[in-house]
């Protein structure tokens, strides 16, 4: 099915790197596969990630924990941090170097949900308001230039209702005992399909126009910049 949030997340790093000037030096931190890198390919690219996780790789520059880069002060011009903010048990202590690693007037986009289901275990750890963003990042010295949603609340709602369709249980006896578990079975089943369309529906709709201004989003979008 359809995710209008990896919609969304590749036409925000795909503007992030249309500002990034050629022949700069960009950090992919907690790279992953690096979805982003031929985004990058008129700069010189790199990957950090721990690669612990049991799912794909590819070849990161440096394999290591993001507290610990090893490479020396101020060496990137940018800096790719995308749904990795969840996954570490101490954030602030990454943003400070992250910091550390970003040149002066450097600038770095960041994503993390603040609605999603636990993934990646045991390595799940935060879920991130505004308000949460805004102290760690005031905190770490870093400036926010923008902190937005990332999708709208239609492609919330769609997130939702997909898991809806394949989590709601059909047994009567999952669903309450007795009588009402017998006359809350078809309404159930009939809901599962009826979800799994709306779903496909929404984020549709969410990928024409994010809807703001009411509900909540499923993840947040932080570009910052280390003061020069």
């Amino acid at each position: 099915m359809k995710n209008s949030s990896r919609t969304w997340l590749s036409r925000e790093n795909a503007a992030f790197a249309r500002t990034v000037p050629a022949g700069s030096v960009v950090l992919d931190a907690g790279a992953g596969e690096q979805p982003y890198k031929t985004l990058f390919a008129h700069c010189r690219d790199e990957a950090a990630d721990f690669e612990l996780v049991d799912k794909p790789y590819a070849r990161s520059t440096y394999v290591c924990d993001l507290a610990e880069i090893p490479v020396h002060d101020e060496c990137f011009d940018a800096i790719l941090f995308n749904q990795v903010m969840e996954h570490l048990p101490d954030p602030f202590r990454v943003l400070l170097e992250l910091r550390r690693v970003l040149k002066p007037g450097g600038r770095m986009l960041c994503t993390a949900p603040f609605f999603y289901q636990e993934h990646e275990q045991p390595y799940d750890f935060f879920r991130y308001t505004q308000f949460g963003w805004r102290s760690l990042m005031e905190r770490a010295g870093l400036e926010i230039e923008r902190l937005d949603w990332m999708e709208g609340y239609l492609g919330t709602l769609a997130y939702q209702l997909k898991t809806a369709s394949t989590a709601l249980p059909r047994r009567p006896r999952d669903l309450a005992p007795g009588l009402a578990g017998m006359l809350a079975a078809p309404i159930a089943i009939v809901a599962r399909f009826a979800f799994g369309g709306l779903a496909r529906l929404f984020y549709e709709l969410d990928e024409r126009q994010r809807l703001t201004d009411r509900g909540h989003p499923k993840n947040y979008l932080v570009i910052v910049r280390r003061p020069a």
